[in-house]
């Protein structure tokens, strides 16, 4: 089952990835993961995508396309996978549909979390981040026991940058602008499930999962 997970930031789109990923067995490839495993394998992608992220700029589509492919091709994604940060604009869905055909496979579904501009400041803006371990909470929906400070290690609380209410409007205008047009165009092709992301992270999946039994 060959997967992709649309949404914006704060829907949920990794948590109900590893869900899927331990229920199907099936990996799940965050554009993250894949720059990981091409840096530390030292491919030649990999190498080159180094270069760009060490200096703090972005990594350009021909050298992003090509891990992609590296990732693909191998032997654990046979049975399928589930991407997830990728494609983010028309162009690489484009370059992932020619990926696809070079390695003989298509994709089942494009799953949609659609979650509002409303609730993803609500749950992005609220997230606190430990100093000293990482530890994720949120000041409505998981809150520490004892106000900033870490329920697992007593470290100070912080809020990301990225997590303030005016760079939230931001990145979701930016998502806007190059990712959403990918729901037209999976639509079109009669991929795309949308799902309501505003309920529970249970009700969530529940209702992938239903979904994907339909295309097992």
């Amino acid at each position: 089952m060959n997967l992709i997970l649309l949404g914006p930031p704060g829907a949920g789109k990794g948590t109900q990835a590893v869900r899927i990923e331990e229920t199907y067995q099936i990996p799940h490839i965050s554009t993250g993961d894949i720059f990981r495993k091409a840096i530390k394998d030292k491919t030649e992608l990999g190498k080159k995508a180094k270069e760009y992220i060490d200096q703090g700029q972005l990594v350009p589509d021909t050298v992003t396309n090509g891990i992609v492919r590296e990732r693909l091709s191998d032997e654990d994604c046979k049975e399928g996978f589930i991407l997830d940060g990728f494609p983010r604009t028309v162009n690489q869905a484009d370059a992932l549909s020619s990926i696809l055909e070079e390695l003989n496979l298509s994709l089942n579904a494009v799953i949609n979390i659609r979650v509002s501009d409303e609730e993803v400041i609500n749950r992005l803006s609220g997230r606190r981040i430990c100093k000293s371990c990482g530890a994720s909470f949120h000041i409505k929906f998981n809150p520490p026991a004892k106000s900033g400070e870490c329920d697992e290690c007593g470290g100070d609380l912080y809020q990301r940058e990225d997590d303030n209410p005016e760079t939230i409007k931001e990145r979701l205008n930016v998502y806007s602008k190059k990712t959403s047009p990918l729901i037209d165009y999976y639509e079109e092709r009669k991929l795309l499930k949308t799902i309501n992301g505003e309920q529970g992270l249970d009700e969530v999946f529940e209702e992938i999962d239903r979904f994907l039994d339909t295309i097992k």
